[in-house]
């Protein structure tokens, strides 16, 4: 690892990246299973995390493409997170966690999981500038 990487408690954005995207896919799976769900709904943390997990195993393997699979994970953290925010309704609707305990659990999780990856890109971008912009000066 370089020492003009970004990292967050010594991880890589990449890395968090895949971590992030490995525990939306057990969820999704997880949740499916113990739920007996029929619906493909149910499966959307796990389809979330495998993108995010694919786009930052390609930013690993393609150090030259970092950048543009980096770029494209966020648009994912960010579409996780939006997703996630979904939760409000049930809350203000007087739902939360006794209509659909599952489904509430797995927006909560979308929000905290894309926030989090959010934020961390958003370092990583502004760290990566910050560098660019003081090796030209």
């Amino acid at each position: 690892m370089r020492d003009s990487e970004f990292t967050f408690l010594g991880q890589s954005a990449e890395k968090i990246t895949a971590v992030i995207g490995i525990i939306l896919l057990i969820w999704g799976i997880f949740v499916s299973i113990i739920s007996d769900s029929q619906s493909f709904t149910s499966y959307i943390p796990s389809l979330l995390g495998l993108l995010l997990f694919l786009c930052a195993i390609l930013a690993i393997l393609l150090e030259n493409k970092k950048s543009l699979f980096m770029h494209i994970a966020v648009i994912f953290g960010l579409i996780t997170f939006l997703g996630g925010a979904d939760v409000f309704r049930s809350i203000t609707s007087d739902t939360f966690l006794t209509k659909s305990l599952w489904a509430d659990l797995s927006k909560i999780l979308l929000l905290i999981c894309g926030g989090f990856h959010t934020y961390i890109c958003v370092q990583s971008f502004r760290f990566v500038r910050k560098n660019r912009d003081n090796a030209q000066s």
